[in-house]
Order: structure tokens, then sequence, then C-alpha cells
């Protein structure tokens, strides 16, 4: 048989989706399992946007739309994007995609030429350097520390850049760290973008879940009119508005670019599903008060996660001030041994406490951190109680 695709095989296994499975897996067969490996709220959709879709189907809502979404949508979210981030956008520069993820396919497909760079500052979600390798795009890493509160300095980004350089990721609230970009960084960033001449891609999903009024979320595309140009931004309701399994995101940008993703999602998916379509019409138009609950429970799980991790001797975290994520390096137990297993990095620490304490969580070297951990707050208060006094245990045994 002929070989199949380069490109694709090239493609990693989202480590996040493997351990979740696993996960389930486990507790489906009855294992005690205390799971912090989700990158969904826990919380059902809320119920009006339940309806709204319900509604769209008993109505006969059922037929294609157009390929970018119904005008309603996308007027509804340049409304949000002119009142949350002071953004200027028409209906048609915005395109509605399957999910936030669909969203950033079709960017890289619109702007990448094989051998183009994309930097990705580090920690990154895991899949942004997997499609930017499918469409020939080549991932320039950017390590970032503690020091820096996990984001790249101005400095940092700049000497990464080459010719070949084409676009800056940048995703705040980030994941996994959970940590947001101030006003100054983004300014910073943006700066060195329109120097360089580069495109930024601004994902912004968390952009609803923040818990520290000094740390409001900014867009980088309101800080004037070039970088404004420039950015093309990722948003979506999966995480706000616990719509993760609904699938709707979207890109907002200049025209042109609108204009060559709409070509491409026309050709690659059609419109996204119809009744998510009216759905997220709801929850865009409906009000945020489901979304101001969430984010209350969501620090109240943050404030509890964190003063339970701050009580484990080896642990080094920072405070994330958005998202569901807190980033744990585990480095300090690298090289000691559990069960008679070496600990060589956060990989085998997961796989350890997975097989004697039932418990799963993240390692991250697929974020671009082999001795860091995620954990996700987007569980229960009683399951976090139970879970990270499970991990206290096991930390008490490494030696």
């Amino acid at each position: 048989m002929k070989p199949l695709s380069t490109k694709a095989l090239q493609v990693k296994e989202s480590s996040t989706l493997a351990i979740t499975a696993k996960a389930k897996a486990m507790k489906a067969a009855g294992e005690n399992l205390i799971a912090f490996t989700a990158g969904e709220p826990d919380f059902d959709t809320p119920q009006h946007i339940k309806d709204a879709a319900t509604q769209a189907a008993t109505d006969g809502f059922t037929k294609y739309t157009a390929a970018t979404g119904i005008p309603e949508l996308r007027k509804a979210i340049c409304a949000k994007l002119k009142k949350d981030n002071g953004l200027e956008y028409a209906p048609g520069q915005i395109v509605v995609s399957n999910g936030a993820k669909h969203a950033l396919a079709n960017i890289f497909s619109a702007i990448t030429n094989e051998g183009d760079e994309i930097i990705f500052p580090a920690p990154y979600w895991l899949t942004y350097p997997e499609l930017a390798a499918l469409v020939g795009g080549v991932a320039k890493i950017v390590t970032t520390d503690k020091s820096t509160g996990y984001k790249p300095t101005a400095a940092q980004i700049e000497s990464a850049i080459t010719p070949k350089t084409k676009a800056i990721l940048i995703n705040s609230p980030n994941n996994p760290s959970g940590v947001v970009y101030t006003r100054a960084e983004l300014e910073a960033i943006a700066e060195v973008a329109v120097h360089h001449d580069l495109y930024v891609i601004s994902d912004e999903i968390y952009e609803k879940l923040i818990y520290n009024e000094q740390t409001p979320h900014i867009s980088i595309a309101s800080l004037g009119s070039e970088i404004f140009e420039r950015t093309i931004v990722v948003n979506g309701y999966s995480k706000s508005y616990s719509m993760t399994g609904w699938r709707v995101g979207y890109t907002a940008s200049n025209q042109q670019i609108a204009d060559v993703i709409g070509n491409i999602q026309s050709h690659q998916t059609s419109n996204i599903n119809t009744l998510t379509q009216r759905a997220a019409l709801a929850a865009e138009t409906e009000g945020d008060k489901c979304v101001t609950d969430m984010c209350v429970d969501f620090k109240k799980r943050r404030d509890l996660m964190m003063s339970l991790v701050n009580e484990i001797d080896g642990f080094d975290a920072l405070t994330p001030d958005g998202a569901f994520y807190v980033f744990i390096d585990v480095s300090k137990f690298c090289g000691k041994k559990a069960y008679g297993k070496v600990i060589n990095n956060a990989a085998d620490f997961a796989e350890i406490i997975l097989d004697k304490h039932k418990v799963a969580l993240v390692p991250c070297a697929d974020f671009g951190y082999e001795n860091h951990v995620r954990l996700s707050y987007a569980v229960s208060e009683g399951e976090i109680i139970e879970g990270m006094g499970r991990m206290k245990n096991f930390t008490a045994e490494i030696n």
C-alpha cells in the first residue's frame, strides 16, 4: 500500500484526551478514582441555552446556513467584542467554527506556508504545535519560568524571531498555567509584533473565567490600530458557558484573513451545526449570570486547591488568576523513588500516583515542561479534598 501522509503520521496523540479517557474507563470499571484531568467545566450547560437548541429543532431550523455562521450570531459576536473588549468588527469579519480548536486549525491553514515559524510561549496548550505542523508550520518554543510568572518577556520573543517567523500565539488566561497577561505585557508583545510585521493569534477562550480584579482580561487586539490589523482573535463558548460538547468557536480578524478562513471552512465542513448556532446565540444575548455564578464556584475551588497544594512539601505553584488549572512543578521529586520505582519526570510521578493512589492528573511534557503537572479544579470540593489528601500521602512516601 502507498504510504500515508508524513505530516499526519507525525501528529502526536493528545495526552490530555488520552489520560481523561483512561480515567473515565477506570471509573466505569468501579475504581475509586479522583480525576484532576478535566479540560472542561463540570457544570451543566445552562438551561436557557439548551432550550434555544430544542426550540430550533422544533422550528425546523435544520438546514444549511452560511458557511461562516448565521448572521444573527455573527452580529451578536460583534456586539460582544465591542462591549467586552473594545473591538470594532463587522459581521463579515467573524467566522463561526466547530469549536475554538477548529478555529485555530483554520487560522494556521490561512496564514502558514511551508517552513513558516510560529512562536509559542511555553507553557502552551499541546494542540498548538500539532495544528501548525499539519500545514507545514514550524514551532519556535519560547520557554518561560516562574520568575516571569510563566509569561514571556518581549525580549525573549524578539530573540526567537527569524526571517521565517510568521506569527506569535498568546493564550490568556493560559492553559495550563492559569496566568493572565497584564496590559503592559501585552503592549510590549504588540510592539514587537508590529515592528517585525508579524501576525498575533490571540486565544481568549478562557476570557470570562478570571478571579482577580487586578488582572482583568485584555485583548491584545484592542491596543491600537496596527496590532488590531495583525491580530486574529480566537474565542468560543466551550469554557465560559460549559458548552464543550456543543462545538462552537469563532475567529475575528481583518477582512482578508476572514475571507480566506471562510473559504477554507466552506470546503472542509460547510457551516457548523445549526442547532448549536442558535444555542450560542442564546448564550451571547441572554445574559452572563450563569458565567458569574460558575466563576464564584471556581474561585472557591481554586482557593481550596491552592491551600492544599501549599501544604505539600515539594510542590511549587503560582496561584492562577484564570481558567481552572493549577500548574505544579514537581521537579523536587525527580531522581527519588516511590514503590521501588525511580521518578524521572512528571510522567513517572503521574503514572505511579494513578496506579497506587487512584489520582489522575496531567503530566505536562506535551505542554513544554516535563517536570510539571496540571491539576484541574473543575471537580467538586469533596473531590479536591480527597484527591489532594491522597497526593499528600503519596509525596510523603517518596524518598
